[in-house]
């Protein structure tokens, strides 16, 4: 229910830099909150939206039991406005607005608020679709900005992901975002904050969240999962400071297997070089789908590193499940300084190829058999 400032994974420098902010009246009108996927960037908008909207401020906190809190905690505070990337609908020819969607939009933060810009595309079900942030919405913005706070208080403009807007809802909104109303506060989180255009990042003071501490993520998975600290540790060290990355490893365990299962096959056919097999392999993948395509081959490419590191003997700096472990005690060997690079590089292209809609079984059946040479170069 909701996001307060100790939901907040890590990032303790800042949340206590924007709780000071506040407490200290030096808070600027518009920030962009920026940093990589998973750091957790969204929720740390929401919780200092929550902090500042609360009808008793003043503490560490929002305090979470006011009536302004209640209504934050489920998303429809009135003076809480919510922007992000929106599909067009069927049959329709205007441009949809954020409201459109504001239902699928709560409906995926109460369900998590750590989620992705891909859950967020498999909630609209876009299919072909681009989701956009069109300039309608500008217009939308304005208004509900014209009118006064229901609530008596500050009103929160959250911008997720502004380099999604068109150009012309950029210019459009220029002018209030330079000169908001009273107790006006823009928050712009973004990923691609390059992709911005030049006239809005001047007129927003730019926070930089960084990956999440590994040490922070461990100490999540333990809390909130019941995860025993060794496998927490294993799951932190793959997640590479990314909690949206670390709650995936926990739910797909039956597809981690089958990812496992598949580079086992792929390595085997390789040394055995078995055509026949490579090309029953590479139907098998294609017919997965895109993004678990690419999750298979960021495994492979995890697991090649895994398999290079067990060489040196050095336990501590291993992250494998038992299986993993059971299979790469063999395989280790075949993966060393002649064909680490040359193996990495044609994970990597094949995965660039499949980003650009390549047919997928020409590709991975071209990568399998170019995988014979460097599998055989030990």
């Amino acid at each position: 229910m909701g996001v307060f400032f100790k939901d907040i994974i890590g990032q303790g420098a800042i949340v206590d830099r924007l709780r000071r902010s506040v407490n200290e009246n030096k808070l600027a009108h518009a920030l962009l909150i920026s940093g990589p996927q998973g750091d957790g960037k969204l929720p740390i908008a929401i919780a200092l939206a929550n902090y500042i909207l609360c009808g008793n401020g003043g503490g560490n906190d929002a305090c979470g039991g006011c009536p302004a809190c209640v209504k934050l905690g489920k998303y429809i505070h009135s003076d809480l406005h919510f922007v992000f990337p929106v599909k067009k609908k069927k049959g329709s020819d205007s441009a949809p607005v954020s409201d459109d969607y504001i239902a699928e939009w709560r409906e995926l933060l109460l369900k998590n608020p750590y989620f992705s810009y891909d859950d967020w595309l498999a909630k609209l079900d876009v299919e072909n679709q681009q989701p956009m942030i069109y300039e309608r919405e500008s217009s939308e913005i304005l208004h509900k900005l014209s009118m006064q706070s229901r609530e008596g208080g500050w009103k929160v403009v959250i911008i997720w992901l502004p380099e999604k807007m068109k150009e012309a809802c950029s210019n459009k909104l220029l002018k209030i975002i330079e000169e908001p109303p009273h107790k006006t506060l823009f928050l712009l989180v973004s990923e691609e904050p390059d992709k911005i255009i030049a006239t809005i990042l001047s007129r927003t003071q730019r926070i930089d969240v960084p990956r999440i501490a590994k040490t922070d993520i461990e100490n999540a998975l333990v809390a909130r999962y019941g995860l025993a600290f060794d496998d927490a540790k294993v799951v932190a060290q793959q997640s590479a400071g990314n909690w949206e990355k670390a709650e995936e490893m926990l739910s797909v365990s039956e597809e981690k297997a089958l990812y496992l299962d598949l580079f086992m096959q792929l390595m085997r056919v390789a040394y055995a070089r078995n055509i026949r097999e490579m090309k029953a392999w590479s139907e098998q993948v294609a017919a997965m789908g895109r993004e678990r395509q690419k999750r298979l081959l960021d495994y492979c490419q995890r697991m090649i590193r895994e398999n290079f590191i067990m060489n040196f003997k050095e336990e501590e700096m291993l992250y494998m499940s038992q299986a993993e472990r059971n299979f790469s005690i063999r395989f280790s060997p075949f993966v060393n300084e002649r064909n680490i690079f040359g193996i990495m590089e044609e994970l990597s292209e094949t995965q660039r190829h499949i980003e650009q809609n390549v047919n997928a079984k020409m590709v991975f059946f071209d990568m399998s058999l170019r995988m014979i040479v460097w599998i055989k170069n030990r």
